[in-house]
């Protein structure tokens, strides 16, 4: 089968060498494993995240084909699929974590949560939270490694006009207490969960897709939940509101704690700050979102 990369996943290629070479071999990729697994193609090609998806078919069965782009944190995708078996999330039917492809069990495309309520989709994702957040698998990085390395990395927002000094000082100091608290790797966490990685399938209403998995803690979970859709937030006319009535649905449905998880927001939207400030062309609008998200999550 020839499979043309679509457009949008095409311009991954200004992401770097990495990603254009991927890009290149994708093709000969997906013919290479359609012949070797004996799958037949069953629907146009599709993106989803920064990752390509071919419906198959598999003996007969349904099933999508992903392969993922050489993104470091989906890299270990298969491992937590793999403990969740299916519980919260997509079965996973086949791995080659070599090539980053993945035979999943069929979720229907243009079913998500964007069709819910906003307030609603967050309580149907943290409703996801108990199944998920199991004992951390071996192998996976840990996230209060990921934290120390944030806290000497934020660090160089002090030398920019990008958020207020206080918001960087309050992320610096929360990320370096997360690195030391024992409490910060218990768990398995998605990493990425949000209303665009949870899609309706037939086994289950919902199923979590796409992990960027790490061993965490389920309130580094929320942030995501809260700058995505966030056009709706905006048009809201009360946005400090809509952002706070999504993290209390989540706090209140997951049983979290909501000091720790407004910290935990704290650190990741400044981390994502960060990356807006250094990338080759800074993004502006994500530095506006970032820093009014910061602001919206204060006490």
């Amino acid at each position: 089968m020839s499979v043309r990369v679509p457009n949008l996943l095409g311009r991954q290629a200004a992401r770097g060498p990495a990603w254009a070479g991927w890009l290149e071999t994708l093709p000969r990729l997906v013919a290479d494993v359609l012949g070797g697994w004996g799958l037949v193609a069953d629907g146009p090609v599709r993106t989803r995240g920064s990752g390509l998806v071919l419906p198959v078919r598999d003996d007969g069965r349904p099933g999508d084909l992903v392969l993922g782009g050489p993104e470091p944190d989906a890299a270990a995708a298969h491992l937590a699929l793999r403990a969740w078996d299916g519980a919260g999330a997509v079965q996973l039917l086949r791995a080659d974590p070599r090539r980053r492809v993945l035979l999943l069990e069929r979720c229907e495309p243009g079913h998500d949560l964007a069709d819910l309520d906003p307030v609603d989709a967050c309580a149907v994702v943290a409703g996801l939270y108990p199944r998920l957040h199991r004992r951390p698998v071996p192998s996976l990085d840990r996230l209060s490694e990921r934290s120390a390395g944030w806290a000497d990395a934020l660090a160089a927002l002090h030398g920019t006009t990008a958020a207020p000094r206080r918001f960087v000082d309050q992320a610096v100091g929360l990320a370096a207490d997360f690195a030391a608290d024992p409490g910060t790797d218990v768990a398995l966490v998605h990493g990425d969960l949000h209303t665009g990685t949870v899609l309706a399938a037939s086994r289950e209403p919902w199923l979590a897709v796409d992990p960027h998995p790490l061993a965490g803690e389920p309130s580094f979970e929320v942030a995501p939940l809260l700058w995505t859709r966030w056009d709706e937030a905006v048009a809201s006319g009360d946005l400090r509101g809509a952002v706070l009535d999504r993290l209390y649905a989540v706090v209140d449905t997951a049983g979290l704690d909501e000091d720790r998880t407004r910290a935990w927001v704290t650190v990741r939207v400044m981390v994502a700050l960060l990356a807006a400030v250094s990338a080759p062309v800074p993004d502006r609008e994500a530095v506006t979102r970032c820093t009014t998200l910061v602001k919206a999550v204060q006490r």
